[in-house]
């Protein structure tokens, strides 16, 4: 795992709050494809200030490929499924599968303001907290029937009996839920899925157990979602939590997987 990662629960409802630091180039340089780690859908939106810009992560649908410039920083809040399109005022939709520029998304001079600000102070992480508190405040919260949706398919309910508690129709659930989390709810039920799998997987557990447990049919339809949401086989990414185990007991704690982590 490049550098070191940590992370806190924000004081803005469901946020998380993180850091991460990239280990600086070794005199003799990188190895080849030694910075580059897959990114792993979650069903989250991030907010990350990379060299002094604030970029907006959208949700994912598939593992992204993603490099550190060696020393980098990376402050960032990290949305719960549901959260994110409230705070940045946008269908989470339009954001799918995107790393854009804030400025893309917000007035240009506000981005760029919100960006300098938190650049320049003492406590960037901090600063970014506060800034999330203030405009979460003024653009209110999120939509209730679709975090009560999140949690449901988070704990393992199918996406029928999300729909009946929350008293809504497929129609309008999927559409509700474009807005809010990207995708639609059997989509954002599979992330969350391959998510609880692969956490079983990386304690060890067993493919066949771990498959059973999150919720798959059996061990062949979990490697089969391994291979289609995190692009590379179930061996192979035990193979590679194995190794981040191994680097992280040298270091401090290990990234998770998610939309501005490793996997």
């Amino acid at each position: 795992m490049p550098g070191t990662y940590r992370e806190r629960p924000s004081r803005l409802d469901g946020a998380v709050l993180w850091r991460r630091e990239a280990d600086p180039a070794p005199a003799s340089g990188p190895a080849p494809g030694a910075a580059a780690y897959p990114v792993l859908p979650d069903g989250c939106m991030d907010l990350i200030l990379i060299d002094g810009r604030l970029i907006v992560a959208g949700p994912d649908t598939r593992a992204h490929a993603a490099s550190d410039s060696p020393g980098g920083r990376y402050t960032g809040i990290r949305f719960a499924p549901g959260t994110g399109a409230a705070f940045l005022g946008v269908p989470a939709h339009t954001l799918r599968d995107r790393r854009v520029p804030l400025d893309a998304v917000w007035a240009r001079g506000d981005a760029r303001q919100a960006g300098d600000r938190i650049a320049g102070a003492a406590d960037p992480a901090g600063a970014l907290e506060e800034f999330a508190l203030r405009r979460a405040a003024g653009a209110g919260p999120p939509d209730p029937v679709m975090r009560a949706v999140a949690a449901a398919l988070e704990a393992g309910a199918t996406v029928g009996a999300a729909a009946e508690a929350v008293g809504l129709g497929t129609r309008q659930l999927h559409r509700r839920s474009l807005d809010a989390f990207g995708y639609g709810p059997k989509t954002l039920a599979r992330v969350l899925r391959l998510r609880r799998a692969l956490g079983l997987v990386r304690e060890g557990t067993p493919f066949a157990e771990a498959a059973h447990r999150s919720g798959c049919a059996d061990q062949a339809h979990l490697a089969r979602e391994t291979r289609e949401l995190a692009g590379m086989t179930l061996r192979a990414y035990a193979a590679l939590a194995a190794r981040q185990a191994r680097s992280s007991a040298k270091s401090e704690t290990p990234s998770p997987s998610g939309s501005s982590t490793t996997a």
